[in-house]
């Protein structure tokens, strides 16, 4: 029987070759087998950092697309999906963000969060379905993550999002000529060069820390530029339970030394929005005026505050 397309496209992918440092991992001790996996974990974070030019484009066209208005989508099957649906929900208590802001897409629908939903990221027009059912448009970024580069769901995913003007992420781990070669349809590619996994073709283990690596950064950065830090401090949290209303009042005392008294007043003062109570204490200003200037500096706090002292009231 004559080799399919697929076998000789999977044969290709380096996530798929045999890694020669792990070859007798199944004859070492736990503590020498464990070694092993960390330091091939290592080779992560540097080849990620080979990606970081394209990496910044991809936070450049988010961050542009939120200040318009626009949405990011992450599309994934199995490991690389329930990434995505990760750094999607973890956005909303760090940063204050819509949950309709950032929002994960898995092959499978929610069951395949939790358990394997075999077979469903072979149609890309699920992933197409999918970009039609959400109303994606061309103030939005579909951002694909598949390991292999070819998973179908998220092919169809890009392509469709395409045809409607959205700007494409590719984040994989395989080499950028295959991707190139299958003509994805992808305005950035991330692909960081992982090499060979220690356990052949198990991606949740070097390519799943690599994408998380980078969904991490395209985020953070992006949030950063939208204004929801204050230095390195969360400061558009949402105080939605007891341990965040107690980290907003450790906040504002963090930035700007009152004491936890006066950062719960404060805090009252603003109706809980820790960004206004930053500025009311930094800028020597009420609840009213730090908000209306938050309004004019987007909801950057640094911003604010120079605006406020540079015209005084």
């Amino acid at each position: 029987m004559a080799e399919s397309e697929l076998f000789k496209e999977l044969a290709k992918i380096r996530t798929e070759t045999i890694n020669p440092e792990s070859t007798l991992i199944d004859t070492l001790s736990t503590v020498d087998m464990l070694e092993l996996i960390n330091s091939q974990d290592t080779l992560v974070p540097l080849a990620v950092k080979q990606e970081i030019p394209q990496i910044a484009q991809a936070v450049e066209i988010v961050y542009n697309a939120f200040k318009n208005g626009g949405r990011l989508f992450y599309f994934g099957a199995g490991t690389s999906g329930r990434l995505g649906i990760v750094d999607a929900s973890e956005c909303p208590p760090t940063y204050g963000s819509d949950p309709e802001m950032v929002q994960g897409i898995i092959a499978g629908g929610k069951e395949a969060v939790f358990r394997s939903q075999e077979g469903a990221e072979d149609k890309p027009e699920s992933g197409a379905d999918l970009v039609v059912a959400n109303n994606i448009s061309s103030i939005d970024v579909v951002c694909g993550i598949a390991a292999s580069g070819r998973t179908p769901f998220v092919i169809g995913a890009l392509e469709k999002a395409c045809e409607f003007g959205a700007k494409t992420i590719l984040i994989s781990t395989v080499d950028k000529k295959f991707i190139i070669e299958k003509k994805v349809k992808a305005d950035i590619i991330i692909s960081p060069n992982v090499g060979a996994e220690v356990i052949t073709g198990s991606t949740r283990m070097k390519s799943g820390t690599a994408q998380k690596l980078v969904l991490n950064m395209i985020s953070t950065a992006a949030m950063i530029k939208l204004g929801k830090t204050y230095g390195n401090i969360m400061v558009d949290l949402q105080p939605t339970n007891k341990k965040l209303v107690e980290r907003s009042k450790k906040t504002l005392m963090m930035v700007t030394g009152v004491d936890y008294d006066e950062a719960e007043q404060k805090l009252i003062e603003a109706d809980w929005h820790v960004k206004t109570a930053i500025v009311m204490i930094l800028a020597n200003t009420d609840s009213e005026n730090a908000k209306k200037i938050l309004e004019i500096t987007d909801g950057k706090v640094r911003a604010a505050i120079e605006l406020i002292k540079a015209n005084p009231l």
